[in-house]
């Protein structure tokens, strides 16, 4: 039965490793020999745990999975493969947009999308340039284009996955700031041949709606983030030493909103954050249930808990 309401999801997988070692990449962790024995039954669980997970996002509201959902830190096609032919989403009719990109541990961006709702048209990476403090090159994710017809509506999305504060807030902000600028530099190419154009704008962008490369780098007076009213005190996507934080964002062009005529029509944005995704107990409960903290293996799904949005269709 086809759905009337349609959900467009972002995930961070946490580490989505396959458990063969990669001479290319700093994978050496996750094998089953490496410090954080990564092994076919602990593979197989987060496997089977996300893609549970996956199939929930938006049902409520829906009456399905999304058809659109865009994920970050998968090491390959290989775990992507093995993510959609899982007994949960095996059915479902799902496949995947990725393109390697030349982040040192090896961890990329992807699309992932329902052929019954989504035909892709086009897609290609555009890579983001950027230096250490010695002047050499800073590998890091790619920007992932993808163009295609979504119920016969055409759209543009750009999944992203900007560089980590692993160095400190203010050290790191030049990077994101530069990725926000990137982001702009396609968004003017897609505009420019097509000025009508229904963009939406995902990732982990390492930063909140309200930190200064997404809201005055990204998000300018031609964008609409919604995610900006999700983050409280007390509700985010991830935590850190206690505080929420909301990186996990999907950013929209105006015309989503548009009240007449529209064939897809914007209805809300949420967090998905079940219990069964949180701690259960403890100093952090309510925290998303992560697969690994430090070396001490959780057996969690991830430690980001996935964002979604809902559109209303027009009745077919």
């Amino acid at each position: 039965m086809p759905q009337n309401n349609l959900a467009i999801a972002f995930y961070n997988l946490e580490n989505l490793f396959d458990t063969q070692n990669d001479p290319n990449i700093f994978d050496d962790d996750f094998t089953p020999k490496g410090e954080l024995k990564w092994d076919a039954t602990r593979y197989a669980k987060k496997l089977n745990d996300q893609s549970a997970i996956i199939a929930e996002i938006g049902k409520e509201e829906t009456g399905g999975s999304p058809v659109l959902l865009g994920v970050a830190e998968v090491e390959n096609k290989k775990v992507l493969n093995d993510l959609i032919t899982t007994e949960a989403l095996k059915n479902l009719n799902y496949a995947f947009v990725h393109h390697n990109s030349p982040d040192e541990r090896g961890i990329d961006t992807a699309l992932l999308y329902k052929k019954d709702y989504f035909e892709v048209l086009e897609s290609r990476s555009y890579s983001l340039h950027l230096e250490t403090a010695e002047g050499l090159r800073d590998f890091t994710r790619d920007i992932l284009y993808v163009y295609g017809k979504l119920k016969d509506v055409n759209v543009y999305i750009l999944v992203n996955h900007w560089p980590s504060r692993r160095e400190g807030l203010e050290e790191s902000n030049p990077k994101r700031i530069l990725a926000a600028k990137r982001n702009r530099e396609i968004l003017q190419e897609i505009q420019a041949k097509d000025p009508e154009a229904r963009i939406i704008i995902m990732g982990d962008f390492n930063d909140d709606p309200q930190s200064v490369a997404v809201r005055d780098h990204l998000v300018s007076t031609d964008f609409y983030n919604p995610m900006i009213f999700l983050l409280t005190r007390y509700a985010g996507s991830l935590t850190h030493r206690g505080d929420w934080y909301l990186f996990d964002q999907i950013i929209l062009s105006p015309n989503w909103m548009k009240a007449y005529e529209n064939p897809l029509e914007y209805v809300k944005s949420a967090i998905f954050n079940p219990a069964y995704l949180a701690e259960a107990a403890g100093k952090y409960k309510g925290n998303p249930l992560r697969t690994y903290a430090g070396d001490n293996y959780l057996g969690g799904p991830s430690d980001h808990f996935p964002v979604y949005t809902i559109f209303k269709t027009e009745p077919s």
